[in-house]
């Protein structure tokens, strides 16, 4: 009887993806036309467009950006466009709405970078806990890009995963 110690986990062919690695670099930033409006209801046109011009932009430099407006005020499509245009010359990205869809926009723009083909009848498991907040659209767009691919897909720990997906047989 041998008393070597056998790695299963390492010899089972599993194959783990950490998200963290695909993880876009880059201080999150919300910015906010609500203080921009007068009584948090009107946009002034004059006063906006001064604002726009007076705005410190350098703070936004290699940062992504997501522009919103948390009031609940009408503001014209042209404003956050302004915004935008503002911010081209310094931020890394760009987006409409909050930090969350900033987040899914960005993530899935690093999922493109996955040779999905590359799973071609792998068993994948997606590593489950991470440091970074990776959000659940990232997982959802994962899974949906291996599908076609992957014999099986698993996620949490190699050590202790929870089935997701099992590719039919082939007869």
């Amino acid at each position: 009887m041998s008393d070597e110690i056998i790695n299963k986990v390492a010899n089972s062919g599993l194959i783990t993806i950490d998200l963290e690695e695909y993880y876009p670099k880059g201080e999150r930033v919300l910015f906010d036309l609500k203080p921009l409006l007068f009584h948090e209801l009107i946009l002034k046109e004059k006063d906006f467009r001064e604002y726009i011009k007076q705005h410190d932009w350098t703070q936004y430099k290699d940062k992504l950006v997501a522009i919103t407006c948390t009031a609940d005020a009408i503001v014209p499509t042209w404003a956050f466009m302004l915004v935008s245009i503002a911010l081209e010359p310094f931020a890394k990205k760009i987006v409409f709405g909050n930090i969350e869809t900033l987040e899914a926009i960005v993530f899935g723009e690093a999922l493109h970078s996955i040779r999905y083909a590359d799973y071609q009848d792998k068993r994948v498991v997606i590593k489950g806990c991470s440091n970074l907040p990776v959000s659940t659209n990232a997982y959802v767009e994962l899974v949906r890009g291996l599908k076609p691919f992957a014999k099986s897909i698993m996620y949490g720990e190699p050590c202790s995963t929870v089935p997701l997906y099992k590719a039919p047989a082939v007869k």
